[in-house]
């Protein structure tokens, strides 16, 4: 339609309202309602200006015109129109629409007000209150943003809209399930929602459902095909289930659609590091950094990837980055200066504080004596069960867990970054049998009466780690299959502290391994019980590092891609003289390394008989 066309048309609306004689302001704004839902925004703004040439205060008039200004992105004029219509009648109405044009000017307080007024109209109003969430939700006033949402909800559960914003501020807050639930409302109303689908792929990844994820994320495709997001995230779910060669295909096709997508540049080359095909997965990190050269994660994968393939140098110092990173890390942001071996310490103290698991903690803590040795003192902060451990290191003034109060202190330094700040080299890593504290005698007393006899090779288990750790559904095992290397002649007792449901069912059926768990406060009781073990078998876990740092005889079973403290294709550890390890091949299967352990536990067995 051009402009004489929608002139004749308003002319003809006008005729036609004059003969049911409604040629008045209020008549008038019905027209340019009409028109505005229709998308004829030119018409809609004539009958306003004829509505407002009849009454300069018509409110309705006044606000039509203020809309007209939002859907145009005038939101200035936006607001100077509605504010004159809410001066002429205070509607709910009128101020939801004027809290509209203020949030998008991001006058944030100054919508939260006008949401919070009509909310006070027209308290039973679903929409006004998702409005008041969502503007709350931007003020990072969560708690409040929750309520909001939720009330929305309550006055109207099919609100499609609601539960998805109430769902995208739980999955920020990290409450996975309820935000899957929010999603799964919303879907349920309206099933063809890609937006809303791919998100719910987020969460179930989160919760590590992740044949649920794929699922969602290939419905999600199928509805918005060029979407390189969901692309990736469909990738990544695959990734989550070990099937990386499929992984890949979509990583690439996300890049197809988006060169200079880094996450999905990253996740490309997480996948090509599943492979072992390094310079490949580099090439990516590169690329990455070369269009994103401040991002934290790409600087923590390629740091991994350097230590991974032996270059410690360049790796410490990119690890450096994990307090950027979205992992988990914080920095504590203390006042006095970083350490990082870079200044004397005679006579200063310095605070050492856990920055990573306790496994990390246990294998760095060989550098606390050679911080010591340099004229500190030192106060050791670390994670509750480790203190006990710890505590007994040469040098150490203090040790306390995280949670305490701090005493006064010089200087600091995470213990992750003591290995940087030593300038630590594959050749020059600090390795002994034990750097521990002996356990106490009168403890190991008490563990060598608990487990009895040594008639037989004592041997330790443990066949999982933290749920939680990002890499777990490739490192750890379930007791059902760790069960193979029960039939042969030891006596096998459980160091896995945190038993899985499934777990706790086949352990009761195993009546070969001992669990003296209960007895298990901290790491110092774990010490004392693995001193007087002959033998640990376990996962990539704490437990393993405190074997090893103990220089108990311990053997880790590792995934075809291990942690980089690992390194790759070789039997032992340059950190741990007295550990070997039992690599997965590419088959990425426990069950060929569980059979390897069992030849060699009967090896041992049959050495321990000949003693």
């Amino acid at each position: 339609m051009n402009r004489r066309e929608r002139r004749l048309a308003a002319r003809n609306t006008e005729k036609k309202s004059s003969h049911r004689g409604a040629i008045t302001p209020a008549g008038l704004c019905e027209a340019a309602l009409r028109h505005m839902l229709a998308g004829r925004h030119l018409d809609a703004q004539l009958c306003c200006e004829q509505a407002l040439a009849v009454d300069s205060n018509c409110a309705d008039a006044l606000h039509l015109m203020g809309q007209l200004s939002f859907h145009a992105r005038q939101y200035d004029h936006s607001v100077e129109w509605i504010a004159r219509a809410l001066r002429q009648n205070p509607k709910a109405e009128y101020l939801a629409s004027l809290g509209d044009a203020l949030q998008k000017q991001g006058r944030l307080e100054e919508a939260l007000k006008a949401f919070d007024k009509a909310v006070q109209l027209r308290a039973d109003d679903a929409e006004l209150w998702k409005k008041l969430g969502t503007v709350l939700m931007e003020l990072a006033r969560s708690d409040e943003a929750v309520l909001s949402l939720q009330q929305a909800l309550k006055l109207d559960p099919r609100h499609v809209e609601a539960a998805n914003i109430l769902g995208l501020l739980y999955f920020r807050l990290g409450r996975f399930q309820e935000g899957l639930e929010c999603f799964s409302l919303s879907i349920d109303v309206q099933p063809k929602q890609a937006a809303a689908l791919h998100m719910r792929a987020i969460v179930l990844e989160r919760l590590k459902r992740f044949d649920e994820a794929l699922a969602d994320n290939i419905r999600s495709d199928e509805l918005d095909p060029n979407n390189p997001e969901t692309m990736n995230n469909l990738g990544h779910a695959l990734q989550c289930l070990g099937r990386h060669e499929e992984a890949l295909g979509w990583f690439d096709r996300a890049l197809s659609r988006r060169p200079d997508f880094v996450e999905a540049l990253g996740n490309k080359a997480l996948a090509l590091i599943q492979f072992h095909r390094f310079d490949e997965a580099f090439a990516c990190y590169e690329k990455s950094r070369s269009l994103d050269p401040g991002n934290a994660l790409t600087e923590w994968n390629h740091a991994f990837l350097q230590m991974l393939t032996g270059n410690f140098e360049a790796g410490w110092l990119g690890r450096e980055s994990r307090w950027r990173t979205s992992l988990g890390m914080r920095d504590p942001k203390f006042s006095q200066p970083l350490w990082l071996g870079d200044s004397p310490l005679d006579g200063r103290t310095i605070l050492l504080y856990a920055d990573e698991g306790i496994g990390d903690s246990i294998q760095f803590a060989r550098y606390v004596p050679m911080v010591a040795a340099r004229g500190a003192r030192i106060i050791l902060a670390l994670a509750d069960p480790a203190c006990a451990l710890l505590a007994d290191l040469p040098g150490v003034s203090h040790c306390l867990p995280k949670s305490a109060s701090l005493p006064a202190f010089d200087l600091h330094c995470p213990m992750s970054s003591l290995p940087l700040a030593f300038k630590t080299t594959l050749e020059s890593i600090p390795s002994t049998n034990s750097y521990l504290p002996r356990p106490a005698d009168d403890l190991v007393r008490e563990w060598e009466n608990r487990l009895g006899s040594r008639e037989r090779l004592r041997v330790g288990l443990v066949w999982a780690g933290n749920p939680g750790h990002t890499n777990d559904h490739n490192r750890s095992i379930s007791l059902e299959a760790f069960s193979r290397i029960l039939d042969v002649d030891a006596a096998f007792f459980s160091l896995q502290k945190d038993l899985r449901a499934a777990d706790k069912a086949v352990l009761v059926e195993y009546p070969e391994i001992v669990d003296l768990t209960r007895h298990l406060s901290d790491f110092a009781q774990t010490a004392a019980m693995v001193s007087c073990l002959d033998l640990v078998i376990s996962v990539d876990t704490s437990v393993a590092h405190l074997a090893g740092a103990l220089g108990r005889p311990t053997w880790i079973l590792l995934p075809y891609v291990p942690d980089y403290r690992w390194l790759l294709d070789r039997n032992d550890s340059p950190w741990y003289p007295t550990v070997r390890l039992f690599r997965q091949t590419e088959t990425r299967d426990y069950t060929s390394v569980l059979d390897r352990v069992r030849s060699a536990l009967l090896t041992e067995i049959a050495a321990k008989a000949a003693e």
